[in-house]
């Protein structure tokens, strides 16, 4: 163990990060480039400085932000209903204000072969789309891609559909890097789209209306350092710090605006203070840089804000904590980086702790911004029957759903690798960008290429 005992007890008597994801949900809102997005990172910076983080500060960029109006869904026929609360209907962030009336085709799962069957029918629709996707797909298909698809197929509006029951409809960005996108959206709760599903079958007509402002705006993140110092710090004598190499540790603090965020994710960004504050009492051999990002919910701005002002060369791995205090079983994507995924095994296995396992090169994630320039980088999280979407994007994702004693075994977990990362005697290899491009599969080569999000055109 790299950790010595005392941390370890520390770790698992402190209130310290239950205390931090507390304030964090008490912000409320925190949509990226808003009021509450530059509160969560005050709350941030200011627990990075209680933590004994070395020179905690926000650094501030530019992002295209997104602010909700008024939303209504109103059903003509065959039944006359009006959906304008937020337990039925939701605004998706990146989509334009406007109205629209169609018939509804009910598109399923939003499958590419479900939109090919219905194209037909979709022009001048309003296309309905479940959240889920079917256990027969190789993938995860994006609600961004099913948005794309409805608009180059005709269809006037987008609708979404939570498979989750409990109306919380679900919200989530359509636009990211082609704001704002062509057509409006709404989410809608389980109940009201079942039964536009069953009223679709007979035929149906709605007036889908979304009220919102796209405006550029200043997004956020919050840095700090522990372990040696690095070649840009300066000693009390003025001397600069000369530890080329860092492990990035990272999180987001912006959430969507209709909810807490609590798992998704001030749990991660609670997490990142937390394990800063445990490696403080570690002898580390290389810095561990903690950032919290902004914007990660509407394209993963902060990341990439991080990864376009640092010099790659010398970042080791990074550590991406993203929806991690769901239970106290971890879940690593690797993206096929082996000798990070290695770490967490040993770790895990030493600690007789479960970890789950996927070494798909995935673009979900503020990992991505450093995994596509070929930065060994990882998703860390957690694994629970009510793994997936879940509550993620509801006003439902709520402090009552998790449990302090998950977040401090994650600390524990988490604090354990990155030290080990952190030491000389792991070495975790860089790739090139052109292995990077061949490594993705065609599915996310293609929903990337639709979101404007593809980093390979100079390669093709």
């Amino acid at each position: 163990m790299r950790l010595p005992d005392a941390v370890v007890g520390d770790a698992q008597t402190s209130g310290f990060a239950w205390d931090v994801l507390t304030d964090l949900v008490d912000v409320g809102n925190r949509m990226a480039g808003q009021e509450g997005e530059r509160r969560g990172a005050a709350v941030v910076r200011d627990a990075f400085a209680e933590a004994g983080l070395r020179d905690p500060h926000v650094e501030e960029f530019d992002v295209p932000g997104w602010w909700r109006g008024s939303s209504s869904l109103e059903i003509h026929e065959p039944h006359h209903r009006v959906h304008e609360g937020q337990q039925d209907v939701l605004a998706l962030p990146g989509c334009p204000s406007g109205e629209a009336t169609g018939r509804v085709v009910d598109v399923g799962d939003g499958t590419y072969d479900e939109f090919e069957a219905a194209a037909d029918d979709l022009d001048g629709a309003v296309a309905l789309a479940s959240s889920d996707t079917p256990e027969d797909a190789d993938r995860w298909i994006h609600r961004m891609e099913k948005y794309v698809n409805a608009a180059d197929h005709g269809a006037v509006a987008f609708l979404f559909r939570n498979h989750v029951e409990g109306s919380v409809p679900p919200t989530g960005e359509v636009g990211y890097h082609q704001r704002p996108g062509p057509i409006p959206a709404l989410g809608v709760s389980r109940e009201a789209g079942a039964r536009l599903a069953r009223y679709a079958e007979e035929g149906c007509e709605v007036t889908v209306s979304v009220d919102c402002r796209n405006e550029p705006t200043t997004s956020r993140n919050v840095v700090a350092d522990v372990g040696p110092r690095g070649p840009e710090d300066r000693g009390e004598a003025g001397e600069t710090g000369g530890a080329e190499e860092a492990v990035l540790l990272t999180a987001h603090v912006d959430a969507h605006d209709v909810s807490d965020g609590a798992n998704d994710n001030g749990a991660g960004s609670a997490l990142v203070a937390e394990v800063g504050r445990l490696l403080t009492d570690v002898d580390l051999d290389t810095r561990v840089r903690c950032i919290t990002f902004g914007s990660e919910e509407i394209g993963l701005w902060g990341a990439y804000h991080a990864a376009e002002t640092l010099d790659l060369d010398s970042v080791k791995c990074v550590v991406n904590l993203d929806g991690a205090c769901s239970s106290r079983s971890l879940r690593v994507g690797s993206n096929g980086f082996e000798s990070v995924e290695a770490v967490f095994d040993d770790v895990t296995d030493e600690m007789d702790a479960p970890l789950s396992t996927d070494d798909t090169v995935s673009p979900h994630g503020d990992q991505w911004a450093f995994v596509q320039e070929g930065v060994p980088a990882v998703m860390t999280s957690t694994a629970s029957e009510t793994s997936g979407r879940g509550w993620g994007h509801t006003h439902a994702d709520t402090l009552d759903k998790l449990d302090s004693r998950d977040l401090r075994d994650v600390a524990v977990l988490v604090a354990e690798a990155v030290a080990r990362l952190a030491s000389d005697d792991v070495e975790t290899p860089h790739r090139s960008r052109a292995e990077m491009a061949r490594a993705i599969d065609d599915g996310y080569e293609q929903e990337l290429k639709m979101g404007g999000r593809w980093p390979y055109d100079d390669l093709d």
